[in-house]
């Protein structure tokens, strides 16, 4: 049986109550539709064009009543390309609809309700994207590569020239990038574009399947000299990656309130939004309440980003990271910055067993940012090891309610303090983050 099927409806018309996690106007009739680009409180005109189970999809025809909330969006290609759903929506509004969606996930899976809500953590909301990864097809019906985000709702790749949400150079480079690939050998087996941009320099990672020839490198070459960029090719793995001409690069983030310089490699994970980044770590050290006599626990500490910020206030930080060579490269930034009070591990925090060698000790702190599957395997640990104070950071707000509940059972510990954190401006990630309290 088919999940869903098409449908050829009359048009309607409808309010706008709410919208869902994927940022489509909730419009409740017989059966509830979503409606892309509509926005809560609106008057719409719309047409059912798809049904599931318990709704239907919905095409939106017109806006009969704006929202006061409603904006222009900036980029030409909103509501083709999938990289943002929220331009329509202003900055202010997007933030109250994201603090409305964690605060729903709090109380429907955490059952928890924070003492006091936090400030948005907010920055700008153009240009502040440092890190992409940027598909690239070959359209034969087209005769040219395009280079971008996928389509919303769909598998393709974009027809774009530019993006707004990315940091100069790459912001401008979408265009020239989609010519370059299109008069190469190798138009269709390079199926990606990774990027990151720093303050010195701007690195673009080619994978490609097949090797390239003679004249594909010399065009790589000439793009290389004509554009502020370093490009490095990736025939395999991540291990395959080196630069196209000369020496690596160096790659580096600061965080001047601690004085500290990050060295990363061109695919190491590092957060998106370096603005936020910055007042993030900030205002994480300050939650934790870390003073000279309190041994921290970082866990999926990656390069040390939390870790050597805490360190520069605590007596010791135990950072934890499943992976080797971010362990590594921490190790090597805790060393340039001259902080012996650190002490990065190798552990699989998914896998509580293999684990539990690396919790030994005792912490009165302890901080969390994992990745959108949460801390789950982990968080047994953590509450043997009684901590006075806990900071999660979390990039899923379903998860971390499902944490926070685990901490919270038995009243062994309370939310504090919660809010969300403006990481990706005009999507519909919700990053977000809670203090919890040890209850005395």
């Amino acid at each position: 049986m088919a999940r869903s099927k098409p449908l050829q409806a009359l048009p309607e018309e409808g309010d706008v109550a709410a919208l869902n996690h994927d940022a489509e106007a909730v419009v409740r009739s017989a059966k509830t539709v979503f409606v892309p680009g509509a926005l809560p409180g609106e008057r719409i005109r719309y047409q059912r064009t798809r049904s599931h189970r318990q709704h239907d999809e919905g095409q939106l025809l017109e806006v009969l009543s704006a929202s006061p909330e409603r904006v222009q969006p900036k980029c030409a290609h909103f509501g083709v390309c999938g990289g943002c759903a929220l331009q329509h929506l202003s900055p202010e509004g997007q933030l109250r609809a994201k603090q409305n969606e964690l605060a729903e996930n709090l109380q429907r899976i955490g059952r928890v309700t924070p003492l006091r809500w936090l400030p948005p953590i907010a920055g700008p909301v153009w240009q502040y994207r440092r890190r992409a990864r940027l598909g690239a097809k070959f359209v034969t019906k087209r005769g040219r590569v395009l280079v971008g985000f996928r389509e919303r709702a769909k598998p393709y790749i974009a027809a774009l020239e530019r993006c707004e949400i990315l940091a100069a150079p790459l912001d401008a480079l979408i265009t020239p990038l989609a010519d370059l690939l299109s008069g190469m050998q190798a138009k269709s087996s390079i199926p990606q574009i990774e990027a990151a941009v720093t303050e010195t320099v701007t690195v673009l990672v080619f994978r490609h399947l097949e090797a390239l020839c003679e004249s594909d490198r010399a065009q790589l070459q000439a793009f290389e000299q004509a554009w502020p960029v370093r490009i490095y090719l990736q025939p395999a793995g991540i291990d395959s990656i080196r630069p196209l001409l000369g020496e690596p690069a160096t790659l580096n983030y600061r965080l001047p309130a601690f004085d500290l310089s990050f060295d990363f490699l061109p695919t190491d994970f590092i957060q998106i939004n370096a603005a936020i980044n910055e007042t993030l770590v900030a205002k994480a050290v300050e939650l934790l309440e870390v003073g000279p006599d309190d041994r921290v626990l970082d866990l999926f500490c990656g390069l040390g980003n939390f870790t050597l910020a805490l360190a520069r206030r605590a007596a010791q930080v135990v950072g934890l990271e499943g992976d080797a060579g971010l362990v590594e490269r921490a190790r090597l930034n805790a060393r340039r910055n001259n902080i012996d009070n650190v002490d990065f591990q190798v552990a699989n925090l998914f896998e509580a067993d293999s684990a539990a060698a690396a919790f030994g000790g005792s912490y009165s702190r302890v901080l969390l940012d994992p990745p959108r599957a949460g801390a789950i395997e982990a968080l047994p640990r953590i509450v043997a090891l009684n901590p006075e104070r806990i900071v999660y950071v979390s990039c899923h707000p379903g998860t971390l309610a499902r944490d926070l509940a685990v901490l919270c059972e038995n009243q062994r510990y309370r939310v504090a303090a919660a809010g969300v954190i403006d990481m990706f401006p005009h999507t519909t990630h919700v990053e977000s983050i809670a203090v919890l309290e040890r209850v005395k």
